[in-house]
């Protein structure tokens, strides 16, 4: 299985999702083709209502506490409730283009 089915399964199966988007980002950065290593996850749930941004994350990064330790070099996260999704017209936000860089260039 792969990194980004391994994310896409972990979080449907813990948060029962009304919208889950798994994308691949590492094409978006240094790293060699076909990698898994750069994710945004767009997720919407009723289990995010009345929880601060933060505890959202904190719930996905306990989820997928695994692949971040073995596989996931950087994981975007735009954790919703379905009103929040609503009122932002179901639209995922872009992510910012790659800077580069790495900590060996210092």
């Amino acid at each position: 299985m792969t990194v980004q089915a391994d994310i896409e399964q972990k979080l449907a199966e813990t948060l029962t999702p009304a919208h889950l988007e798994v994308i691949n980002e590492s094409h978006m950065h240094n790293v060699p083709p076909g990698s898994e290593s750069h994710f945004k996850v767009v997720i919407v749930t009723d289990a995010f209502d009345g929880v601060s941004r933060v505890r959202r994350h904190q719930q996905v990064n306990g989820i997928l506490a695994k692949e971040l330790k073995e596989d996931i070099h950087a994981l975007s996260m735009q954790t919703m409730t379905p009103d929040e999704w609503t009122a932002r017209g179901g639209q995922v936000m872009a992510s910012p283009e790659c800077l580069g860089g790495s900590k060996h260039d210092k």
